[in-house]
C-alpha cells in the first residue's frame, strides 16, 4: 500500500519562512518587510505591497490602552476610491432640544448623497547604517519606530485634514459647534458631553491635547468618563487649550481599503497607506476651544 510522505516540521517551518505574507497572517509589518529586503540580494530599492492598515498594525496597541483618532471612528473597508454616504445638514439656527420630536434638531437635518474619496498618507524615515543588514533590528525599526510616525500623520490628517481636501478635518467641519474651554477641564469636559447629545447622538469620544489627558488622570475623571462609555484620544496634533467632544462612531466613518506599502529608496524607507472620511453628521462634534479660566 502506498503511503504518503508528511513534510517535517522543519520543512513546514521553511515553507513559511519563504512565503510572502502581505495580509500579515503570520508577521508583523516590519518582519514582512525585513523579509523581503533579505531576498533583495542587490540592494535595489524595493516596495513591499501590505494588505492592510499600517496604522492600525502597530504593535503597542495590543498592551497599552493608548487611542489614536482612528480608535474613536467605526472603520469601513471599501473596495472604490470613491465612496457614496448620506451627509445630514442641519438646519440654520437650530438650538437646543425641545420635549417633542418637532422640536428637536435632528426633526430638521436635511439628508443627501455626498462623496468621500481615499487619500495617501506617507512617511519617510531615515535608514540607519547597516541597519538593511540586520532583518531583525529592520523589522523592529519598522514596527515601533516607523508606524508611530504614520500614526502621527494619520492624526494629523483626521484631524486638521489633507492637502488634497479629500479629508477635511474634523476640526474644520463647518457645522461643527463651539464654545469656550473655561474653569476646571473635568467639569467642562462633562457640561460639554451633555451639549453634544443636543442633536440627538450619544457622546463617546474626547480628544485632547496629552497635557490635559493626564490632568483628567490627576482629578480622577478619565475612570469616570470611561464609566460612562467615552474613550478620550490623545495627541499632540490637537492643539493646547482646546477639546473635540462628539458622538465619532455615528457621525463618520474611516474609510480603510487595506491597501498599504512599505519601501526602501536610496537610504530612506517609505511608509504609505491610504484612507478616507465618510461624514455624516458633522453637527454631532462639539469644539471646546479659547482662554481657560
Amino acid at each position: 500500500m502506498a503511503t504518503t510522505m508528511q513534510p517535517s516540521a522543519t520543512a513546514l517551518e521553511v515553507t513559511r519562512q519563504t512565503l510572502a505574507d502581505p495580509a500579515l497572517t503570520r508577521r508583523s509589518p516590519g518582519e514582512e518587510f525585513a523579509w523581503a529586503v533579505a531576498q533583495e540580494k542587490d540592494g535595489a530599492d524595493l516596495v513591499v505591497p501590505i494588505r492592510a492598515h499600517l496604522t492600525a498594525s502597530f504593535p503597542l496597541f495590543a498592551t497599552r490602552p493608548r487611542y489614536t483618532v482612528r480608535h474613536l471612528l467605526k472603520v469601513a473597508s471599501v473596495s472604490d476610491r470613491t465612496l457614496a454616504f448620506v451627509r445630514e445638514a442641519p438646519k440654520a439656527g437650530y438650538g437646543a432640544a425641545g420635549n417633542t420630536y418637532a422640536t428637536t434638531p435632528e426633526s430638521g437635518f436635511r439628508p443627501s448623497v455626498e462623496y468621500a474619496e481615499l487619500t495617501e498618507m506617507t512617511v519617510t524615515v531615515p535608514v540607519p547604517d547597516g541597519l538593511r543588514h540586520d532583518p531583525a533590528l529592520l523589522a523592529a525599526f519598522v514596527d515601533y519606530r516607523v508606524l508611530v510616525r504614520l500614526g502621527v500623520v494619520e492624526n494629523q490628517a483626521l484631524l486638521h485634514g489633507t492637502a488634497d481636501h479629500r479629508i477635511e478635518g474634523l476640526l474644520n467641519l463647518p457645522e461643527i459647534r463651539r464654545a469656550p474651554l473655561r474653569g476646571d477641564l473635568g467639569a467642562a469636559l462633562t457640561e460639554a458631553a451633555g451639549t453634544v447629545e443636543e442633536t440627538g447622538g450619544s457622546c463617546d469620544g474626547i480628544v485632547v491635547h496629552p497635557a490635559h489627558y493626564w490632568e483628567l488622570v490627576r482629578d480622577g475623571y478619565l475612570g469616570r468618563l470611561g464609566e460612562a462609555g467615552i474613550k478620550v484620544s490623545r495627541t499632540r496634533m490637537m492643539p493646547r487649550g482646546q477639546a473635540l467632544l462628539g458622538d465619532f462612531r455615528a457621525a463618520v466613518t474611516l474609510l480603510d481599503p487595506g491597501n498599504s506599502s512599505l519601501a526602501i529608496v536610496g537610504d530612506a524607507i517609505e511608509a504609505r497607506t491610504w484612507a478616507g472620511l465618510a461624514v455624516h453628521l458633522p453637527q454631532h462634534f462639539l469644539l471646546l476651544g479659547g482662554d481657560r479660566e
